[in-house]
């Protein structure tokens, strides 16, 4: 998230990933050795931000992301794509289950997200079900009570305009508790428990 609130700049799209200026938020990210494994691309650096990222890959068994981070992401992803697990897409639109490499399946949820957290649970097995986004999928996840933590990499970016974070959600439904924040000169780490 850029220091702003924003997680994509304006005009995002699968022509324009992120939208304008927002691939800079992800900065942090892009030299990272389980980053570029994960790309199936060799080096990269090896640092407390490598150490998050592979915490995260490492406990995360399923994946649930909305339809437009999943159209952006379809154009531009490798086979096989970073996830390495099954991923549960938001949508509104059927479609059949898309089977690439390593591991990931998308499969289409158009019947809330509800199911497709129970879906995504029964897939991950013991361990962790990953929100990954965008905004509005999380937001949804938010309003309905269904996270247990919330982690955000806010980095040291201003875009000005864009997609929110956290737009449309009544602050009254959430309370969050800090329980750990891992600095660096490219991201701060934030981590949260959401109280029930």
């Amino acid at each position: 998230m850029s220091l702003d609130g924003f997680v994509a700049g304006p005009n995002a799209g699968p022509n324009n990933p992120l939208g304008d200026g927002g691939m800079r938020i992800h900065r942090w990210v892009y030299d990272l050795e389980g980053w570029r494994e994960r790309q199936s691309l060799q080096g990269g650096k090896t640092n407390p931000d490598d150490e998050v990222s592979r915490e995260t890959y490492d406990r995360t068994g399923a994946f649930v992301m909305g339809r437009r981070m999943f159209d952006e992401g379809e154009v531009g992803w490798p086979d096989p794509p970073p996830f390495r697990a099954p991923v549960f897409v938001l949508t509104k639109r059927a479609r059949e289950p898309w089977v690439r490499q390593g591991g990931t399946t998308f499969t289409f949820v158009t019947d809330g997200v509800e199911s497709a957290l129970e879906q995504a649970r029964a897939a991950a097995g013991e361990k962790d079900v990953l929100v990954s986004g965008g905004a509005n999928t999380l937001g949804q996840f938010v309003e309905a009570g269904l996270l247990d933590e919330l982690q955000i990499h806010l980095a040291p970016v201003l875009l000005g305009e864009g997609v929110r974070l956290f737009e449309g959600i009544d602050p009254e439904n959430v309370e969050l508790e800090r329980t750990r924040v891992i600095d660096s000169p490219r991201v701060t780490h934030l981590r949260y428990r959401v109280v029930k």
